[in-house]
């Protein structure tokens, strides 16, 4: 008998690349909505939860009995930490790696454009005025990363590569190997935050990193500091930041993530001075999704063989352990 999967945020195999051979190999079941979810995960095995953004799971759970695997594909599983699943035998599995070289160049991306006055050259342009000024160069500028998991570690190196000095924030201090001077304890963090020109932060969402960020770490802050955010927007409290950048507490931010996504029109993060927006969109380059296809054949192999899988999530933590905070 076939194993069932349920692909989560599909009509049909077609839509996810390079799963076409899936048809051989299980019973496919598709779904796009909560009632959809609900009745193909009766008696499922194993689901691809491949529109990671949708949070339809939790009110399914209830017919996920037989569930004993979960591939999200997503870095950020926090859609998925609901208590039934976390308490449940269910392995959950992330696309840890397909994100991490595209994050780490749309953050130096972010970085010269503040340095080198990007937007305000466009600005200029677009009036048709030649403006000449003075800019910052890149090269010998602190930066914190807050999170240290793969993908703060690929933020780390390109950094470095730019000539930056690099410390980061993790559960506790240690070494900082290849891509940071040092990592420091995240208790530590309103030590260090005054003493940087960039904060980065990437730690996985979790209950204890909810609202990490808020009116004493932007208070803290230098500034001439500038702040990205490329984790979750939960990560932050908004108006907190909104506030430090209307008041000049910090001196810019770019942010790729929104506690509410899409940014709704009227918010005023919008029209924030210094603040750059992007729609969620700093991981996604051409060819990602056949990469995270990619990815997930290679640990459907393994599960069909009884092998251990690839990128096991602790759901006690909310993240794959050697990807803490």
């Amino acid at each position: 008998m076939k194993p069932v999967l349920v692909i989560q945020g599909a009509q049909r195999i077609d839509e996810v690349p390079r799963l076409t051979e899936l048809s051989e190999q299980a019973e496919l079941r598709f779904a796009t909505s909560t009632d959809e979810l609900h009745a193909a995960l009766a008696g499922a095995d194993a689901m691809l939860g491949w529109n990671f953004r949708a949070d339809s799971l939790r009110a399914a759970w209830d017919s996920a009995g037989d569930l004993r695997w979960i591939h999200w594909a997503g870095a950020g599983v926090d859609a998925a930490m609901f208590p039934e699943l976390v308490a449940s035998e269910v392995q959950l599995t992330n696309a840890r790696g397909i994100f991490d070289i595209p994050i780490a160049e749309w953050v130096l991306g972010m970085i010269i454009c503040f340095a080198k006055q990007i937007p305000q050259t466009l600005e200029y342009q677009s009036k048709a005025e030649w403006k000449h000024r003075l800019t910052e160069s890149v090269d010998g500028k602190r930066a914190l990363v807050v999170g240290v998991g793969s993908i703060g570690r690929a933020i780390g190196r390109l950094l470095q590569l730019a000539g930056m000095e690099v410390n980061a924030i993790g559960r506790s201090a240690r070494a900082g190997g290849k891509e940071f001077s040092h990592i420091h304890a995240v208790d530590e963090l309103l030590v260090h935050l005054p003493d940087v020109d960039y904060v980065v932060l990437i730690t996985p969402l979790t209950a204890q990193t909810r609202n990490l960020f808020g009116a004493a770490e932007f208070a803290a802050m230098a500034t001439h500091a500038r702040f990205i955010n490329v984790g979750r927007g939960a990560l932050v409290v908004e108006d907190a930041l909104l506030a430090a950048l209307s008041e000049g507490q910090i001196a810019g931010a770019a942010l790729d993530v929104f506690v509410e996504e899409p940014l709704p029109p009227e918010n005023p993060l919008w029209r924030a001075p210094n603040c750059l927006i992007s729609p969620h969109m700093s991981g996604d380059t051409i060819g990602f999704e056949a990469a995270m296809a990619d990815q997930f054949m290679a640990n459907w192999g393994h599960y069909l063989a009884g092998e251990p899988l690839n990128n096991i999530v602790d759901k006690n933590l909310g993240f794959v352990p050697s990807a803490g905070v």
